[in-house]
């Protein structure tokens, strides 16, 4: 019998599962019948070119334990650190898109909106972890989550599309990204390796990494130091990061594993600065936000003790996070009351689990435990008077000067979430899992402004009194996963996940023309629900002849789904629970030897989001979005490689990436067309301790747009990197 550690999750009504089905089996008949030789290779990874690599062993996210990936009731893409290592990513956006149905796009330096079902969004509706740590507090959102994390020297990265377990609950509706660190060398091994790049815009960048081994565990430490001068004018940063890994293993049956990490960045912030059309076709190097600026700070301390004893395990994880940034935004230099502030928040926290496993035929196991999280922060934002030069989407600003004060609180986080999960093999191929999680979340505000409303400028601005504000959800998961033959594997899913407010968006309200306006926003963002989400999911995983698939099709409706509206001539917001919203699609996973030395990889996503209820009530007709395509939200995702190593030390690959088309604003008014891109990478061994590098992204040089908005009524496109160019070489000891 098979040691079956599955994902939790329920099952859906039998409509969506027969039209899921019938679906998942024709795409992966039509994938067979391009199969040209047999081997097994992996569904969600690629593997050395034309060589046959085995089934992904092992995943971590589903159980924070080692699992096998094709046993998981879950959509979970596994990038190996080896293939992170021969990227070398400068930004998330050039290694996460190699799992179907997940994209990175660039804000600002390293700053980055995601794409997992889910629009392109900077919404807090994905879960970021280290080493299956989360790295924030549920009540301190960063969609910039990733660039906290070491992620060219990550060990592998993890994907989980849809709703998290039920081991992670709020936050994880779009998906789940998980970033492993590297394992340090055991026994008598020692290890080191620095990689020292040049390229266009003024980029280097230092990696280095190196550990030794012992008889009972190993040390290892990263680090990374980067700098750009920012391909636009005044977009360069500079950052400065690593990570200090310790394991441990007593002589009663105890490991230890502890984890340091640490980043400071700081960065000009204009880089995804939107132009107007003509101003993006022709001068794409202009920055109209040349003031604004972020600067970060993240550190984070963790210990995993775990004791194994016969059937049981125990899990035992105190962690410690200190989080900080000073920002002037961009993107709110267009509203009417642009600000400068700063957050800062610390964590203290426990991740529990206990784990039996119950011998016999059933292969039963159940896994109990607790997720503890204390996290006191603050927030100081102040009004700026910008000064600028020009008009509604062309102006550009030139200068500010500090005003008063229009939020000054301090915050804490509590949330208390026991949880129990349990799997089951009433018969040998088949294996049931489920279970459920409570999440008790609080926040603990104290405002040090007086409550009401405060007036700056003409402008109103509603502030809380001090006061407790408490969330509760029970989320329950079922899930089964069959073996059809060796190389086939199905799984059929039904999730539910929530998100609660974050403290911004609760406590934080926007300003306003009048004070009435300012009343009722108040009122509006302390009546915040959670975001309720419900998915249904069935795929495949196999292999055919050569060819190795994974397929996966879902359906994501999310009830009290937190919105912004932007009035697009204006540029005033409201944020509200705004009715329901649709997310439907089909991913793809492709992998393909076609000639010794040649292997094609396709990652491909088809998707649908839309307003299926969604009425704003702004002035004296209110506005029905219900029906309409969200914004910044493609159909088509799709990320396709051909590797080629004609000889042994060479390696060549070429990278297609497709954005498809989408809206640009809510009420579907302007569409932006989307885009292509080719990159370019080459690897040569010129012995095997050294390495030489280059890469080449866009290589056609095409004018394309990270992003596309309207903005004073007139649309707007944030420039794309053109044509660049980086090269290195990487030492090994």
């Amino acid at each position: 019998m098979k040691a079956y550690r599955a994902r939790a999750n329920e099952t859906g009504p039998k409509a969506h599962i027969v039209w899921v089905t019938g679906a998942a089996l024709i795409t992966c008949v039509w994938a067979g019948a391009h199969a040209q030789a047999s081997s097994q290779t992996a569904p969600e990874q690629s593997g050395a070119p034309g060589a046959a690599t085995q089934l992904p062993e092992v995943t971590v996210s589903g159980t924070r334990e080692e699992e096998l990936l094709v046993e998981t009731p879950a959509s979970i893409g596994v990038i190996r650190g080896d293939v992170v290592d021969e990227v070398k990513p400068t930004h998330p956006s050039q290694i996460v898109g190699q799992v179907p149905g997940a994209a990175v796009t660039v804000t600002n330096g390293e700053g980055h909106t995601t794409a997992i079902r889910q629009p392109f969004t900077t919404d807090p509706v994905y879960l970021f972890l280290e080493d299956g740590i989360p790295t924030r507090s549920t009540g301190f959102f960063n969609h910039n989550a990733l660039y906290e994390t070491n992620l060219p020297m990550a060990g592998g990265i993890e994907v989980t599309r849809g709703p998290g377990s039920v081991l992670y609950g709020s936050d994880a509706i779009g998906g789940i990204v998980n970033v492993l660190t590297r394992r340090p060398p055991r026994g008598e091994a020692s290890e080191l390796m620095l990689s020292g790049e040049g390229g266009s815009h003024g980029w280097w960048r230092l990696l280095g990494g190196g550990g030794l081994g012992y008889a009972s565990g190993g040390w290892r430490g990263d680090f990374n130091v980067t700098h750009t001068d920012g391909w636009r004018d005044k977009t360069g940063y500079n950052r400065h990061g690593g990570n200090l890994r310790w394991d441990h293993e007593t002589a009663s049956a105890g490991s230890f594993k502890t984890l340091i990490g640490y980043s400071k960045i700081d960065q000009d912030t204009g880089a995804n600065a939107p132009l107007p059309r003509a101003l993006y076709k022709h001068h794409p190097t202009t920055n109209l936000h040349s003031i604004a600026f972020r600067k970060v700070e993240a550190f984070r301390i963790s210990t995993t003790y775990e004791y194994e004893r016969g059937n049981d395990l125990i899990s035992l994880i105190p962690y410690f996070r200190d989080n900080s940034m000073d920002l002037l935004a961009s993107f709110r230099l267009a509203a009417p009351d642009p600000t400068v502030y700063t957050t800062e928040n610390q964590s203290f926290g426990l991740l529990a689990k206990w784990r039996r496993d119950f011998p016999g035929k059933l292969a039963a196991r159940l896994i109990a435990g607790v997720d503890i999280d204390y996290s006191p922060g603050s927030r100081d934002e102040s009004r700026i008077f910008v000064n600028f030069t020009g008009a509604g989407a062309s102006r550009n600003f030139t200068s500010y000067t500090t005003g008063p004060k229009l939020y000054d609180y301090d915050v804490s986080f509590t949330g208390i979430s026991p949880y129990v999960h349990g799997e089951i093999s009433p018969v040998e191929r088949l294996r049931i899992s489920g279970g459920v999680r409570y999440d008790r979340l609080e926040y603990d505000f104290d405002n040090k402004l007086a409550p009401g409303l405060l007036e700056v400028a003409g402008r109103f601005y509603g502030q809380p009194d001090d006061d407790k504000v408490r969330f509760t959800r029970f989320t329950p998961k079922i899930g089964a996963t069959y073996e059809f033959a060796p190389n086939l594997h199905g799984f059929v899913s039904y999730n539910r996940g929530f998100r609660a407010p974050s403290e911004n968006q609760l406590f934080r309200p926007a300003g306003a023309a009048t004070p009435a306006q300012a009343q009722a926003l108040l009122a509006s963002a302390l009546d915040l629900k959670p975001i309720k989400a419900e998915q249904y999911e069935i795929g495949l995983r196999g292999n055919w002849n050569a060819l190795s698939y994974n397929v996966a099709l879902y359906r994501l409706e999310k009830d009290d789904d937190i919105l912004s509206f932007t009035d697009t001539a204006t540029n005033e917001t409201q944020t509200v629970n705004a009715g329901r919203t649709l997310h439907r699609g089909i991913e793809i996973g492709l992998g393909l030897p076609l000639l010794p030395g040649l292997r094609a990889d396709v990652a491909f996503s088809y998707a649908k989001h839309t307003y299926k209820d969604w009425v704003v009530a702004t002035g004296a007709t209110p506005i029905d979005f219900s029906g309409n395509e969200i914004e910044s939200a493609p159909r088509v995702l799709a990320n396709t490689r051909l590797t080629w190593a004609p000889v042994e030390p060479l390696q060549l690959q070429l990278e297609w990436v497709r954005v498809g088309s989408y809206y640009m604003d809510a009420a579907n008014t302007a569409k932006y067309s989307g885009h292509n891109l080719l990159n370019l990478r080459a690897r040569w061994s010129v012995t095997r301790d050294v390495t030489l590098y280059l890469n080449i992204n866009n290589l056609g040089d095409k004018r394309y747009a990270d992003s596309a908005s309207i903005s004073s009524n007139t649309p707007v496109f944030a420039p794309g990197l053109p044509r660049t160019y980086y090269a290195g070489v990487e030492l090994k000891w």
